[in-house]
């Protein structure tokens, strides 16, 4: 990461967090994947380590993120999935090839193949997004209460009411926001 690359907002649930590369979409846009490398960099991060990426294997990867975060938009807000986002997103799941493997330490790991290809890494991403979509875990799509961020996030809450894809950004920006509409 350079001094001048924006930090990758990780969360709990991979799909949400990779639609999370593209930050404040009715702000000033920030773009957290600029760059192959930085796209190399935020699959290391979940630990969906592959070699080098390609500027095709970036825009492959904007594809698949663009559709997911239509697809989980629309759920959250109770329309349809786009037919269109829905293919997007099971082409990468079906064509990604990467297998769950038993780690040492007992916890899931993904084999992305000898080499490891940023396909079988997108595949697993499409594959969690399938997994929220169609209600396999426990927990609900929102949209981001922030009017310039609206992302997509899965809440697992207990009453499903939070309201912020993050507290430590949309949610902190928001309560100072109030803060000094109060204080005039």
């Amino acid at each position: 990461m350079t001094a001048r690359d924006p930090e990758f907002r990780l969360g709990s649930v991979l799909a949400t967090t990779f639609t999370g590369t593209l930050t404040e979409r009715f702000g000033a846009p920030i773009e957290r994947i600029p760059t192959p490398a930085r796209l190399a960099d935020w699959l290391r991060e979940v630990d969906l380590t592959v070699g080098a990426c390609s500027p095709a294997d970036l825009a492959a990867a904007v594809e698949l993120r663009e559709a997911i975060h239509i697809a989980a938009s629309a759920q959250a807000v109770g329309r349809p999935r786009p037919r269109d986002a829905v293919e997007v997103i099971n082409r990468f799941s079906a064509r990604g090839g990467a297998v769950a493997v038993l780690a040492e330490d007992g916890r899931r790991r993904w084999f992305l193949g000898q080499p490891a290809t940023v396909a079988a890494a997108l595949g697993v991403v499409a594959a969690d997004a399938i997994e929220i979509l169609a209600g396999v875990r426990p927990g609900a799509l929102a949209l981001c209460a922030s009017p310039t961020c609206r992302a997509a996030f899965f809440d697992t809450s207990r009453g499903r009411t939070r309201r912020w894809c993050d507290m430590n950004t949309c949610g902190n920006h928001e309560k100072k926001a109030r803060l000094r509409a109060r204080r005039g």
